[in-house]
């Protein structure tokens, strides 16, 4: 039998092709072509791909095909699939587009997070649900509590597994698993797959057949990547000049800490440029409400922490711009694919202070791939004037620089601490 090309090859019941019509999708992204028949199959699955491939419905799609032929109770839901997410923002996108897609048949989706009173999620699984989408701590919690039950659960999806063992999930992770029924059909997707990953699915994954659709810790062909040069107290000033000469549209900006968030944000708007901040003190309102904006397109900048690098789905979003260099590879890998995504391009920018050196050095060697170091580019009506990639120099101490107004410098004095190293817990450890 030929392999699948198109949606209507991949024996999705009819009401799904139709959704999927109405939803403009015409040809299945590589993970989608991969990942359907297996599910529909039957089959555990070790998924790797990147963010921004449609991995959501490359399980969501054939889950929904398989509840749809048993007609569930007209009262009460039982939750025969769970998906766990990372973040927030993830259980949100996750839980719309899932809705989205099984509306025709009747699935009631519904998603579950902290940050937001537990009573009103329980009186919002009273009637339970077919598919729920939950991040690890707040449902450990329901479950706990004994406000919901997963006796009755068919399949588990664990999304973004990676990005989870990073958070420190692991023990929420296997305490779910306690409550879990057996069997289940399990999928493990990830962005990034390492020794963590492969253990997580060595006991949880039952002879999973294995995908992948993007090298190893790779970044998207279409992103173009720069690296400029800049002392960290001049990082706010040379952001600006980039945004306003450059005449850049929409900007994803990461900073490392919510303090270094909150202040860039007020020194860009300070400037004029329609900006916003997000990170983990901001309310769960204030968090859907910057995201709505600038999804909408009504927020040109979004200042944020790592939160956002996961579950941020915007389509032809132009430039992520590194503010700080992430000390952890991966999440290198995991911001930049919110640019270049859908087969559109994008360009990730990273300002990068002398003592962020090596860790562009750790994030070169894990993409396999150079990033060349340059000074920040003079721009001529709207277009960058790249300079000479700047040579292998011992770093220099940083001076200290009073901004264009005489103000006290945006940025805190940077300091690297090689001691605080990204270390996963050990698995299962006792």
């Amino acid at each position: 039998m030929p392999p699948a090309s198109s949606f209507s090859d991949l024996a999705l019941c009819p009401e799904l092709q139709f959704t999927l019509q109405q939803l403009g999708y015409s040809q299945p992204t590589p993970i989608q072509l991969k990942a359907i028949p297996q599910v529909l199959a039957g089959e555990d699955l070790l998924a790797e791909a990147q963010t921004g491939t449609g991995k959501t419905a490359s399980f969501a799609l054939p889950i929904i095909e398989k509840l749809s032929k048993t007609a569930p109770d007209k009262n009460y839901r039982d939750i025969r699939a769970l998906v766990l997410v990372p973040t927030r923002e993830l259980a949100i996108q996750v839980a719309d587009n899932t809705l989205e897609y099984g509306k025709a048949l009747g699935m009631r989706v519904i998603s579950i997070y902290g940050g937001v009173r537990v009573d009103n999620q329980i009186r919002k699984m009273k009637r339970g649900a077919d598919i729920l989408v939950a991040t690890p701590g707040r449902l450990l919690d329901l479950l706990q509590q004994k406000a919901l039950h997963l006796n009755k659960l068919q399949f588990l999806v664990l999304d973004e597994a990676d990005r989870m063992l990073d958070l420190g999930f692991i023990d929420p992770i296997q305490r779910i698993m306690d409550y879990a029924a057996e069997p289940r059909q399990t999928l493990l997707f990830t962005a990034t797959a390492d020794d963590s990953v492969e253990v997580l699915a060595e006991f949880y994954l039952n002879n999973p057949k294995k995908i992948k659709v993007s090298p190893r810790n790779s970044t998207a062909h279409q992103v173009r990547q720069f690296a400029y040069g800049v002392d960290n107290a001049d990082k706010s000033d040379v952001l600006t000049y980039l945004i306003k000469e450059g005449k850049w549209g929409q900007t994803l900006v990461f900073a490392r800490t919510k303090k270094r968030v909150d202040l860039l944000t007020e020194y860009l708007q300070h400037e004029g440029i329609n900006a916003g901040a997000l990170h983990g003190d901001k309310t769960q309102r204030e968090r859907i409400r910057m995201l709505d904006e600038f999804v909408a397109g009504d927020l040109h900048v979004l200042v944020a922490t790592d939160v956002a690098a996961r579950g941020l789905d915007i389509e032809a979003l132009p430039q992520v711009v590194n503010y700080d260099l992430p000390n952890v590879p991966e999440a290198y890998v995991h911001r930049i694919g919110r640019t270049g995504r859908a087969g559109e391009t994008g360009e990730a920018i990273s300002l990068v202070a002398p003592a962020e050196r090596e860790f562009l050095v750790r994030i070169e060697k894990l993409i396999k791939q150079k990033v060349k170091l340059r000074p920040v580019p003079r721009i001529e009506n709207g277009k960058m004037i790249e300079s000479d990639p700047i040579a292998d120099q011992p770093l220099k101490k940083r001076k200290k620089v009073q901004s264009k107004r005489g103000k006290r410098p945006l940025t805190e004095k940077y300091e690297r601490d090689d001691s605080k190293k990204s270390v996963r817990p050990s698995l299962f450890s006792k």
